[in-house]
């Protein structure tokens, strides 16, 4: 692990780093104070590391005095397409174009980058054990939860998870291994996701401690205030 960059501002410390290939932002308080609890970031797809979805989530949990870690997913930010990974970038977007259901497309595409992603969040653990950060959460919608619910099914150090917005397929059997506290966020008129498939992948979790947020709107009316709710959620738990 190499970090590239090191500023300060605003009370964060953000770092630029590379695990390999996989480009990351770490983001710590000043003063870090002893072992912060420390909390992946899940992108959604199409996003990367800096987007405003991730700073932002990033800038409220280090106001809450937790780190925060991001890093790229296969195929986004800076990192280069697959010929897979282009053609059903591209099948998805006919689709839309067409009016068609997106879930199949999006259900393959998802499942693809997770398996690459789930050992390479891994592996940004292990680098970052020299931080000696405290407990570990995670948290991420839509692709977030796509590569989070099958990481958190095997990362034991993973202690809490926020999730949401995402289709059960592939996921379900995942789910059902994590027994860790969950947050789960849904749409109620999700014209993407039904109600139906949100309310089973809400089901599906282990956990003697989960809590469903249904939101009213469609998908991407997803309110600004469950990105507080999870902070605070993870905040609980972790600390």
């Amino acid at each position: 692990m190499g970090y590239t960059t090191d500023t300060t501002y605003d009370g964060i410390r953000e770092r630029e780093f590379t695990v390999r290939d996989i480009p990351g932002v770490l983001w710590t308080p000043v003063p870090a104070g002893e072992h912060p609890p420390l909390v992946l970031l899940g992108h959604g797809g199409g996003l990367d590391r800096k987007s405003p979805p991730m700073t932002g989530r990033a800038r409220l949990l280090v106001a809450a005095g937790l780190a925060a870690v991001c890093i790229d997913a296969p195929g986004h930010g800076s990192r280069p397409r697959t010929a897979e990974d282009s053609r059903d970038i591209l099948l998805m977007r006919q689709a839309r174009a067409a009016g068609s259901s997106l879930a199949p497309l999006v259900v393959r595409y998802n499942s693809r980058l997770a398996e690459r992603a789930v050992p390479e969040w891994q592996l940004t653990i292990d680098a970052l054990a020299d931080e000696e950060f405290g407990p570990i959460g995670y948290a991420g919608v839509a692709l977030g939860t796509a590569i989070g619910v099958p990481l958190a099914a095997v990362e034991s150090r993973i202690t809490a998870a926020a999730f949401g917005l995402c289709w059960p397929d592939n996921l379900l059997a995942p789910a059902r291994q994590i027994t860790v506290p969950v947050q789960y966020a849904m749409q109620w008129d999700d014209e993407l996701i039904s109600r139906h498939a949100a309310l089973a992948l809400f089901d599906a979790f282990g956990s003697a401690e989960k809590s469903l947020h249904a939101n009213p709107g469609r998908h991407g009316d997803f309110p600004a205030h469950e990105v507080e709710s999870s902070v605070r959620f993870l905040l609980r738990h972790l600390r």
